[in-house]
């Protein structure tokens, strides 16, 4: 499928103050976009490559923004005490934000099956996410890294990706949730091809890369309290 919008920002974790993207759509973001057109718990996405349909272009904008992040006790304390109120307009603070503009992407991705249910077939599940595709349904409205920037997406179309060769870096792969709590971050190290980024299906191991991990972290990049 493609996705296509005005704005985006596929914030890199590992800067905490102010919003920067990554050149490129991540294939968190992806799964994501995909997960709000047609999810069920019986399958997974894995996406496998990302092709950049548009040149790769950069504005700035300046937002206000809460500063703090609420934590599951803040919540059971409001709860708890009605008269307790949390003030955001004291809360607010203006930032920076590195976005892409003009984006356009071609998504491509696997369907795993997770064994939680009866259907053994992919192909039933791909089938549904394509005929939702081209009719233009979806359980949430897609968004391009954060919810302020709507996608628009429809199946594929003859647009070529762009001539351009960059190495990106490390760029995060994926976000686990494990049973115990938590957040873990998968990375890898990213190289757009005649652009194509190529997503393995193995990100870098623990002690092939430093980067930030566990609960303290968001993925929009800010540090939890």
């Amino acid at each position: 499928m493609e996705v296509a919008g005005p704005l985006a920002c596929f914030t890199r974790p590992e800067l905490k103050v102010e919003r920067v993207s990554y050149p490129v759509m991540s294939p968190s973001a992806a799964v994501g976009v995909l997960s709000a057109v047609f999810w069920k718990p019986e399958f997974q996405y894995v996406v496998r490559a990302i092709e950049v349909l548009a040149p790769i272009e950069w504005t700035s904008i300046r937002r206000n923004e809460a500063k703090s992040v609420i934590t599951a006790g803040e919540v059971a304390a409001l709860r708890k005490d009605p008269r307790r109120r949390y003030d955001v307009e004291t809360d607010r603070d203006q930032r920076n934000s590195m976005l892409l503009r003009d984006v356009h992407y071609r998504i491509r991705t696997q369907v795993v099956l997770t064994g939680r249910g009866r259907c053994e077939r992919e192909e039933k599940y791909r089938e549904q996410l394509r005929r939702r595709v081209d009719k233009g349904a979806c359980f949430a409205q897609p968004f391009l890294g954060c919810r302020e920037f709507s996608a628009s997406f429809g199946p594929q179309t003859d647009t070529v990706p762009i001539a351009r060769d960059e190495d990106l870096g490390v760029m995060l792969h994926s976000i686990v949730y494990p049973a115990t709590g938590g957040e873990q971050y998968r990375w890898f190290h990213a190289q757009l091809h005649q652009g194509v980024l190529k997503v393995p299906l193995r990100p870098l191991g623990a002690g092939e890369v430093a980067m930030p991990d566990g609960s303290g972290w968001r993925a929009d990049g800010a540090q939890a309290g």
